[in-house]
């Protein structure tokens, strides 16, 4: 998801340092006030972003979609089974971003990852899409361009999502003047440009996401995205709070697929303990699906530049990220703690 500009605060449930763990039983998604950038205060229907340490967030609970099996179930497994997806987000935002995710993929220490198809290493990516047809690959919808000095615009003609831009006719750099500002049909025309785009460059999308939660930020936004996800056919990662409207949930059907919880660091994990976060998590692994949202890239020159005065999900935030996931500590906990490693891949069959 990479860049949200915040301060962190550690919190800790159920034994892992620096998680703040939610999860909904009968009374689904009423502690659900956790977004992918951190804990969210419910204001007058919108959401506002503060940060924690790490979002151990639920998503959606079988209650609110009515179905009687579990995505494990749907997928084969035991009911009781710890499925595990290790996402890696913003492939093609700079070629360290690339060989960093695309060396996770090839070891199968990320088992998915996502795009931004605005972004300058497009290309790159579109490349290792044809040829790795396997790889699971996905779409980071984006409508912010958050780092300091390498920006970028829309993929549809700035005329015709004139409220997407800021001031010097970029993507808004941050999360609050975008959701201000994006018009909900500005904001649709560009999630579909960025998806025909990719389809267009030979990447078979395996499902959606929203970079820096924006498309999780207003019900209209929410709406729009289930809607364009059902006709493309693709399962996405989203966030009901309490203040969505009925309307909004009654577009979720049976075939929607239900991620249950998402881990994703925060600037509250101390960087000496950074691994130790991750095997935490592992350990702590409920019953369920559950995604790890990692940012991967090398600690180079290059993602230094781009990154530049940006410590929270820079490049040695993501050089850690990168590390964590692919040492052999990480792989021996998967396996030791019976977890099961799956792909949205998998998940895409399940709504076709």
């Amino acid at each position: 998801m990479g860049g949200s500009r915040t301060s962190g605060r550690t919190q800790t449930t159920g034994g892992v340092e620096g998680t703040e763990q939610l999860r909904v039983g009968g009374d689904a998604c009423v502690r659900c006030r956790d977004t992918l950038y951190g804990f969210i205060r419910v204001s007058g229907g919108l959401m506002r972003v503060t940060a924690t340490a790490v979002a151990v967030l639920v998503l959606f609970s079988s209650v609110v979609l009515g179905q009687s099996k579990t995505v494990a179930e749907r997928l084969g497994y035991p009911r009781d089974t710890k499925l595990l997806i290790v996402h890696a987000d913003d492939l093609a935002v700079a070629h360290s971003e690339d060989a960093a995710s695309f060396d996770a993929l090839d070891r199968h220490a990320a088992t998915s990852a996502s795009i931004m198809v605005p972004c300058p290493w497009l290309t790159e990516v579109a490349a290792y899409a044809k040829a790795h047809p396997d790889a699971d690959l996905g779409l980071h919808l984006t409508l912010t361009a958050e780092w300091k000095t390498d920006r970028w615009g829309p993929v549809e003609s700035k005329d015709k999502v004139p409220s997407l831009l800021d001031p010097d006719g970029y993507l808004w750099p941050e999360v609050a003047p975008a959701i201000e500002h994006i018009k909900v049909d500005d904001a649709e025309r560009e999630v579909r440009a960025q998806i025909e785009h990719a389809i267009a460059m030979g990447i078979r999308p395996t499902h959606v996401d929203s970079h820096m939660g924006v498309l999780f930020s207003r019900p209209d936004l929410i709406a729009m995205y289930i809607k364009v996800a059902h006709e493309y056919k693709l399962p996405f990662l989203a966030m009901l709070s309490p203040t969505v409207p009925a309307d909004v949930k009654s577009m979720l059907s049976e075939k929607d697929v239900l991620v249950d919880s998402v881990v994703m660091a925060n600037p509250g994990v101390p960087a000496a303990t950074w691994k130790d976060f991750y095997l935490d998590a592992i350990r702590n692994l409920k019953p369920g699906l559950t995604e790890f949202i990692v940012h991967l890239a090398h600690d180079d020159a290059e993602s230094q530049a781009v990154m530049v005065d940006h410590p929270d999900y820079g490049a040695a935030w993501r050089q850690r990220d990168y590390e964590a996931i692919t040492s052999a500590a990480f792989k021996k906990a998967v396996e030791d703690n019976h977890v099961v490693l799956v792909h949205w891949s998998d998940l895409k069959k399940l709504v076709q």
